[in-house]
């Protein structure tokens, strides 16, 4: 849910080219100019204001599906930056304490409103001070969140920042114990980390990964992910905490409920997460079903490296990409 995407890291062939040439500025002129871009961007992002994705919520909740919603963004430089990225967060805090009317009942007794929040926006990149900075301005966050009846999880991103980020979240958990952990599962040190987190109340969102890692700390085959990804789950369902299923993987979503049920958990102790503009008659029927789905909305600006990001996962989505730009409408 970087959205470290939600499953289906591994599927597509293509994906290292994706990812390497998304680095270039030439090729991010292109398809940041590119006409067509705006359809394909709409399927994916909620827009780029607060309001947008405040109506995507609201039709989401009115549908009996939660939301996570993050102001995308990341690898800030600049203090001043972040302490915007802070602002928006906590105007984007208060506007979702207003919606919990149209919690769904599946969501009863836990926030059916979340945000997602990447470190690196919030100042971790800014040298030997950025643990320090990422940390204050995660519990600005945070204690915003706790006002408004929300919760708040720290999304995952590339190793190198693994440690860092997971040292923040026990950090912010001493005052906030419902912080949500994201961890990868083509990250080889993942199940080691599903362990440590699998405790009492601990929420951790485990998806397949989305960033272009080296061999030396990731799986590169799509079958090695998906048995990391199912030893994971596997950890997460027979520990204590709450698992946050992120996946739109056929085989994972179906293996869901037994494995829930071999350990006793009932509907309202795990969800599932999928993203916005992806399978959403499937998110809808497992709600229409009575399960916990949350969907990740993003929205904002700086769109370009998550919607590369999932051109990268999905054949079909880069089928749609490639679709929309030689579309004459």
């Amino acid at each position: 849910m970087t959205s470290a995407a939600l499953g289906g890291a591994m599927s597509n062939p293509l994906r290292p080219v994706i990812l390497t040439a998304a680095k270039s500025n030439a090729v991010r002129r292109l398809v940041t100019v590119a006409p067509p871009t705006r359809r394909i961007v709409d399927r994916f992002v909620a827009g780029t204001t607060r309001a947008d994705a405040m109506t995507v919520a609201t039709q989401l909740l009115g549908s009996g599906r939660g939301v996570s919603i993050d102001h995308l963004g990341e690898n800030t430089l600049d203090v001043g930056h972040a302490r915007i990225v802070v602002g928006e967060y906590c105007d984007l805090l208060a506007d979702l304490g207003t919606l919990g009317e149209l919690t769904p009942e599946t969501f009863t007794g836990s926030p059916a409103v979340e945000v997602s929040v990447k470190l690196t926006a919030l100042g971790l990149s800014l040298g030997t001070d950025g643990s320090k900075i990422a940390l204050d301005h995660a519990r600005e966050i945070c204690a915003a969140a706790q006002e408004a009846g929300a919760w708040v999880s720290i999304d995952a991103e590339d190793h190198t920042v693994t440690d860092d980020t997971l040292a923040i979240v026990r950090d912010l958990r001493a005052d906030f114990p419902d912080v949500g952990a994201v961890v990868q599962a083509y990250l080889r040190r993942t199940e080691g980390d599903c362990r440590e987190l699998a405790g009492p109340r601990s929420r951790v969102r485990l998806c397949k990964g989305a960033y272009d890692e080296p061999e030396s700390v990731a799986y590169r085959d799509r079958a090695e992910v998906d048995a990391s990804y199912l030893r994971c789950l596997q950890i997460l369902m027979a520990g204590d905490g709450y698992p946050m299923v992120a996946s739109h993987d056929p085989a994972f979503v179906t293996a869901v409920d037994p494995l829930a049920a071999v350990e006793g958990r009932g509907r309202g102790e795990f969800e599932h997460q999928m993203l916005f503009g992806i399978r959403d008659n499937e998110q809808q029927r497992l709600a229409d079903a009575g399960r916990r789905v949350r969907v990740y909305v993003p929205y904002g600006s700086q769109w370009y490296g998550y919607l590369m990001r999932r051109l990268a996962e999905r054949p079909s989505n880069l089928r749609f990409f490639v679709r929309s730009l030689l579309s004459r409408d």
